[in-house]
């Protein structure tokens, strides 16, 4: 079973309309809902690869019960929420049909209290028991301590699950000095960690820090992996053109897929950057389209960097 870790879920909703203008109004030609959450997205596609899949972090309120309704709808998919007083967030994707450009509203998320926090922590300990492989995904909520993912990088190490991290500020940079198995920044969350905005550099600098491995999101440019076993480019056919949210979510799930197969790096990256593709081409957020996907996979180049 991979564990996915989602501190701040969200109910996405995405908004299409033929043309973002400010101060004007607008109508909607298309409106669609889902579970979302990085952890969540990533296990999406997971379940959707045949992999277990189990689902924590926390849920509250109207907005908590609606995601945890669909997810029990989706096979392979175990929902081990844990249930909090305030409402879980929601985040607004707006997509320009015209210029196909997306403009993202992420709320904050509930206030987590220390008892809820530590309810958590008890569930977490559980499930790392029969986890393969753990990945933790995401923003924090308000009242989850800055360093919660350090400490669960530690907890997962000790016991024996690789663990990978895909955060952003000051819990990326206190969560990779526990030393996770992977880091999987974009180029300005990288940049921010390290200071440099050289990915090449940036890269060697996170494994310094304390990073296994580092594997960077850089847009168009595909991903930059710097692993103990070398270093690769990974670039997707041609560039895409689309909705971009949940694309880094899909390439973390390939990677995830590509470890628990007992893949070789080439073949981890050319996995993620054909799924995060695909996730781009998807006209719903964090979704893509098995064989737009398994199309692609045939024309990522992989090269030693």
């Amino acid at each position: 079973m991979i564990l996915t870790v989602t501190l701040n879920t969200a109910l996405d909703i995405t908004h299409r309309v033929r043309s973002l203008r400010p101060h004007a109004s607008h109508r909607v030609s298309e409106v669609v809902e889902r579970p979302g959450g990085k952890g969540v997205n990533v296990a999406r596609v997971l379940a959707a690869l045949g992999h277990e899949v189990t689902v924590t972090g926390f849920a509250g309120g109207g907005t908590g019960r609606e995601i945890r309704d669909r997810l029990a709808g989706v096979p392979g998919l175990t929902d081990a929420l844990v249930p909090v007083a305030g409402p879980t967030r929601r985040t607004i994707a707006i997509v320009d049909e015209l210029s196909g450009d997306t403009t993202q509203l992420n709320e904050p998320g509930p206030q987590i209290a220390p008892a809820e926090w530590g309810a958590f922590l008890d569930r977490y300990d559980e499930l790392l028991a029969s986890a393969s492989a753990v990945a933790l995904c995401g923003s924090l909520p308000p009242g989850v301590p800055v360093g919660a993912y350090a400490n669960l990088v530690r907890t997962a190490k000790a016991a024996g699950v690789p663990v990978l991290l895909d955060t952003s500020g000051e819990p990326l940079r206190r969560g990779v000095a526990a030393r996770p198995d992977l880091v999987k920044p974009n180029a300005d969350e990288l940049a921010e960690l390290t200071g440099s905005h050289e990915p090449s550099r940036a890269t060697q600098d996170a494994r310094r820090r304390g990073a296994r491995a580092v594997v960077a999101s850089l847009g168009a440019q595909g991903l930059l992996a710097l692993t103990p076993e070398g270093r690769w480019r990974a670039v997707p056919p041609a560039p895409e053109h689309g909705n971009p949210t949940g694309a880094g979510d899909s390439a973390v799930a390939g990677l995830l897929s590509g470890l628990l197969d007992q893949l070789p790096w080439p073949d981890r990256l050319t996995r993620a950057v054909a799924l995060s593709a695909a996730t781009v081409r998807s006209a719903t957020a964090g979704d893509f389209d098995r064989a737009t996907y398994e199309k692609l996979l045939a024309g990522v180049t992989v090269t030693a960097a």
